[in-house]
């Protein structure tokens, strides 16, 4: 019976070891594969016989035989990975610019749109320069003016004005002086003409300084209107062609991502901002220099006025002064008899 038994498990370790390999070898799912349970051939009494187990110890060899030795099964891998996805090909992206603010958003724009925000940077500081300067003038000659006009009303006589309009040096300066002396100027020298000459001439000669004034003072607000009627209009050109390189670098990149569009769509919106920065205080800026430079020629045309008053003062003064005197000459000649017709002697 024991060499009986023997002899059965020798056959099934036989046969078992080569199935054990072959299924591991052809496995191929993750989850583990319990084997299934092997059974020995029928015994002397018809019972099965389990097949041993790796930790089973070997059942005695009969005495007198010597046992063969049963190889060791080999070490069966009890789970395979399963092979995962093929990862798709990845395609370059373009990556936005790490640097956004206006000045790496110039470094990085074309040539053209780098050159319309030059023109309108220069544009501005030539707006922000006439401001500083004709405010300062515009100030100054304002002050100078309501100071004298302030002094003509108070003055009696055209010359008694022009003493008072005249500076600490002796010198007469500003607008107000130049018609002072103006009107001067043409009472002397027509002296010997009627009234209405001389009023009609000094009218048209304060007329024309008025207007010379007026003119300088409004020099250099032509160009703020200038700028702020073609700021905006040059800063949507640099807009059209900063989008027009957008479109252009889509169609060569072949791709609508955002990191391709968004820097040519900055770099425009970055030259219409500049271009509003420029035309919104030149329109600004130019609407208050025409309210001051009106109220300054409304200044002088009362200083005209004042000084026509004077003047008018001064001729019928010189009028009346002239009556009195022909009056007071008449006077002091004295009445002489009118002399007796002669009679002839007889």
């Amino acid at each position: 019976m024991q060499r009986l038994i023997g002899t059965i498990l020798f056959a099934a370790s036989l046969a078992v070891a080569p199935m054990t390999s072959s299924i591991g070898f052809a496995q191929t799912a993750p989850t583990e594969i319990a084997p299934a349970p092997q059974q020995s051939p029928s015994g002397a009494h018809g019972g099965t016989v389990p097949a041993p187990s790796a930790a089973a110890p070997a059942a005695p060899a009969p005495t007198g035989q010597v046992t063969p030795a049963v190889p060791a099964p080999t070490a069966v891998p009890t789970t395979v990975p399963a092979p995962g996805p093929t990862p798709a090909p990845v395609t370059a992206q373009a990556t936005l610019p790490h640097d956004l603010s206006p000045w790496g958003m110039f470094m990085a724009a074309d040539i053209v749109v780098k050159a319309v925000m030059l023109g309108l940077a220069f544009a501005s500081l030539v707006t922000w320069t006439i401001w500083l300067a004709k405010a300062l003038e515009l100030a100054a000659a304002k002050t100078r003016a309501q100071r004298a006009v302030r002094r003509l009303e108070e003055a009696v006589s055209l010359d008694e004005a022009a003493q008072a309009i005249t500076g600490r040096k002796g010198r007469a300066r500003g607008t107000v002086a130049e018609l002072v002396g103006a009107a001067q100027s043409e009472r002397e020298r027509s002296s010997d003409l009627g009234e209405d000459g001389i009023k009609e001439r000094a009218a048209i000669a304060l007329s024309r300084i008025e207007a010379r004034a007026g003119r300088s003072m409004a020099r250099g607000t032509g160009l703020l209107a200038t700028i702020g009627s073609t700021a905006p209009f040059v800063g949507l050109f640099g807009t059209v062609w900063g989008i027009m390189n957008s479109f252009i670098g889509i169609s060569q990149s072949k791709t609508t991502n955002l990191a391709v569009v968004a820097p040519g769509i900055a770099e425009a919106l970055l030259a219409t901002a500049i271009g509003l920065v420029a035309a919104i205080p030149a329109v600004i800026i130019y609407n208050v220099f025409a309210r001051a430079i009106a109220g300054y020629r409304a200044t002088l045309s009362d200083a005209s006025g004042e000084v026509l008053r004077h003047l008018s003062r001064d001729l019928e003064r010189l009028r009346r002064q002239a009556a009195q005197q022909i009056r007071a000459n008449l006077h002091a000649v004295p009445a002489q008899p009118a002399a007796m017709p002669r009679v002839p002697a007889e």
